[in-house]
């Protein structure tokens, strides 16, 4: 098949970039990695990128195509080829370039060597004892055991765009790999330090990381998850902890969000007042909704009762996320269509079609 790329060159020693043109043949079953490199090899062989597995393990070769990160080993290349259309090569975003597709990632391992990336099982001797974690309990951090640290999500993070002192996804979602495991007996210092100001509750949850994540780690609900065990550890002096807290008070309670009293509950009573010329504005506005009285929802009962059961069954944590996830996946894999069928096991398009282009799957087997 006939191929065409346009690379972002950069050139670190003179800062100069430049988006440069290539075009060549290549296998019809390759990948975006294959073809760069082709490139590498037979036209232009100053080009910089890394690679090493080849086999969307080892997360060397993430940057970006058209604008969004992806691997180059698992991106194909077949129908973009086809349909005539040239994708735009670049660096991975919200890190340093270094040359062409190079980034330095030390940011990135700074950040997750933060996280204290290692068990603290609470003891200096481990005796003979045989310490058995139960696949139940493992479950809760399945999907951030999966993590290959490519940096995917930490590329398209909006929060590091605007705050790069943010932790990021990879190293939260890293974090939660201890905090939820039960053999770790530092949770409560560990959500402590992760709740400091650039820590979990800096997350824009905009999901762009959970977007982008070739391996389903899902960075997003690990960092929801966090959230929720710090705030079940009594970790809630963060505003957007206590933002957090008042929507499941006010829904309790009324059924619906009370957002007149969102701001005193979340920022206090002196933030509030200095932001009433505001307020009256948006009420002159009507957009300030009547605080009194307080609108209760029908059948609110059996939202306290669901509460309840939640508290009850101890899924106010990260016990709670998990069942929610436990539950989608079984949506997708009964019901599929939509877009639950494009969902691999270990995210959206985990995996490439057993088959070449111009054959096709049946139930049967592949066929020509």
């Amino acid at each position: 098949m006939q191929v065409a790329l346009k690379i972002w060159r950069y050139d670190a020693a003179t800062g100069q970039k430049a988006l440069r043109d290539y075009e060549f043949d290549a296998p019809d079953e390759a990948t975006l990695l294959d073809c760069l490199d082709i490139v590498k090899d037979r036209v232009d062989g100053s080009l910089a990128f890394r690679k090493s597995c080849r086999m969307m393990i080892c997360g060397s070769c993430g940057m970006r195509m058209d604008g969004a990160a992806v691997l180059a080993c698992k991106t194909r290349m077949y129908e973009l080829a086809e349909a005539g259309h040239i994708p735009v090569i670049s660096a991975m975003g919200n890190l340093p370039v270094v040359k062409d597709l190079v980034v330095d990632m030390e940011p990135f391992w700074a950040k997750l060597r933060a996280m204290k990336p290692w068990l603290d099982p609470g003891y200096a001797d481990p005796g003979e004892q045989e310490n058995i974690v139960s696949q139940e309990q493992m479950n809760t951090v399945h999907k951030e055991s999966l993590c290959i640290q490519c940096g995917c999500c930490v590329s398209e993070c909006n929060a590091m765009e605007s705050s790069p002192d943010f932790m990021g996804p990879a190293a939260l979602a890293k974090g939660m790999r201890f905090v939820g495991d039960p053999r770790d007996a530092a949770t409560v210092e560990r959500l402590e330090d992760y709740s400091t100001e650039h820590g979990i509750w800096e997350c824009t949850r905009c999901y762009f990381c959970q977007e982008r994540c070739p391996k389903g780690v899902d960075p997003r609900d690990a960092i929801a998850k966090l959230g929720a065990e710090a705030m079940r550890h009594g970790i809630d002096r963060d505003w957007g902890a206590k933002h957090a807290k008042w929507f499941v008070t006010s829904a309790r309670t009324t059924g619906w969000l009370r957002e007149t009293e969102l701001v005193p509950k979340t920022q206090g009573i002196v933030t509030s007042i200095k932001q009433m010329k505001f307020a009256m504005g948006l009420a002159v506005k009507g957009k300030v909704p009547t605080p009194f009285p307080p609108h209760v929802a029908a059948n609110q009962k059996e939202a306290r009762a669901l509460y309840g059961l939640v508290k009850e069954q101890g899924r106010d944590g990260a016990q709670g996320i998990v069942q929610g996830e436990r539950a989608l996946s079984r949506i997708e894999h009964h019901e599929g269509g939509g877009a639950a069928a494009a969902r691999g096991p270990y995210g959206p398009g985990s995996f490439p079609k057993p088959y070449l282009p111009g054959e096709q799957a049946t139930d049967e087997g592949v066929t020509q």
